[in-house]
């Protein structure tokens, strides 16, 4: 073993200890065997020495460092789900589509047909392993539709961050069905007003806020939802300092699921097509979120969404905002919108570049 100045730094060599950023982050593990752009990860970060294994550098000096793959088979099991595992995630996705359809557009005639809805909603949640908000993008989109794909994907995402969040075991199923049905109150709205491509009036937005109380009394009489599920149709636009709608609740007076929708919804409105808005970069819209976080929606529960939809994608191939292609290389807890990317052997610091942002996330190695 010894302490070895990383301008003295080869590929190939082992590391005997974890690496840390100067703020205490973990930046390289124990047993890397040292690739060339870790070197330029270390140099980004100002690193004056690490502890390698000098035998190991003689030993790889001169063959070719061990993969990256095989580096990260020794520390953390890869987040990569077989292909199989992603077609039945999808499949489940696409049944659960045409059933919320169906009930949507009947709803007002006929009572919910809940329970065929929950063992749908079940036989999708069994492949939640395989979904993270932050890649899951539906195979074909009607704009016309999106209603239907913001409340299946709410309920995934609602799901998660109630078991991210540390709710009840018995709370995660009633969140999924509260981002399922917290936009239900719309098929009472206009048609021409919900998709409006032009700028709502005075007199169209306040019909437009309606859905909530709309879905309220939607689902005031449905069995096996429990009232949660009701109010987070109504409260899923509320903020925690008062100011939104419809009944300007402030804080503890908003329930939990309501929410968590409330971040899960403007996340996935964000990041899908709609008549009037085109889909924004899913990091882009984190960081809104967390702006919009500060006095309107709950920090802590926008943080944890933030941090857990974003901590597997080391390794993940991204499109930056100027076209280039790269590699998530390093994630600082930090920043966890703003990880280090390789682009051709560079390392751009998104911490650094502020006027540069992940745009689109293209695969999982």
């Amino acid at each position: 073993m010894a302490s070895i100045s990383i301008l003295e730094l080869k590929p190939g060599i082992k590391l005997l200890k974890d690496v840390h950023t100067p703020l205490g982050g973990l930046l390289l593990q124990k047993g890397t065997v040292l690739l060339p752009r870790d070197l330029d990860i270390l140099r980004a970060f100002m690193v004056q020495y690490v502890e390698v294994d000098t035998g190991e550098a003689d030993a790889n000096h001169g063959s070719k460092p061990a993969s990256r793959k095989s580096q990260l088979n020794n520390s953390k099991p890869a987040e990569q789900a077989p292909a199989n595992k992603i077609s039945n995630l999808y499949d489940e996705y696409d049944k659960l589509i045409l059933l919320v359809k169906s009930a949507y557009q009947s709803v007002i005639a006929t009572d919910l047909p809940i329970y065929e809805l929950r063992n749908q909603l079940e036989a999708l949640i069994a492949h939640i392993k395989d979904y993270n908000p932050l890649t899951f993008t539906p195979k074909s989109m009607n704009e016309y539709d999106y209603i239907f794909h913001n409340a299946v994907l709410c309920a995934l995402s609602s799901y998660l961050l109630s078991k991210w969040g540390g709710l009840q075991q018995k709370d995660w199923m009633q969140a999924a069905f509260a981002g399922l049905f917290h936009d239900i109150g719309n098929v009472k709205v206009d048609r021409a007003i919900l998709f409006k491509p032009q700028p709502l009036s005075a007199a169209e937005v306040e019909e437009m806020r309606k859905h909530t109380t709309y879905g309220y009394q939607i689902l005031k009489n449905t069995t096996a939802i429990n009232e949660g599920v009701r109010l987070a149709a109504l409260q899923h636009h509320e903020k925690v300092d008062g100011s939104g709608y419809p009944l300007r609740l402030e804080g503890n007076k908003i329930h939990v699921y309501a929410k968590i929708v409330g971040i899960t919804d403007i996340f996935h409105a964000m990041t899908l097509n709609r008549i009037y808005q085109k889909a924004q970069s899913p990091y882009l819209v984190l960081e809104q979120i967390q702006t919009e976080a500060f006095g309107k929606l709950d920090p802590t529960l926008v943080q944890i969404f933030i941090q857990k939809a974003t901590e597997f994608h080391n390794g993940t191939v991204v499109r930056l905002s100027n076209d280039q292609v790269g590699e998530i290389v390093f994630t600082d807890r930090s920043n966890p919108t703003r990880p280090m990317i390789s682009v051709g052997g560079e390392i751009v610091n998104l911490v650094q570049q502020r006027h540069l942002y992940i745009d689109e996330v293209i695969s999982s190695n």
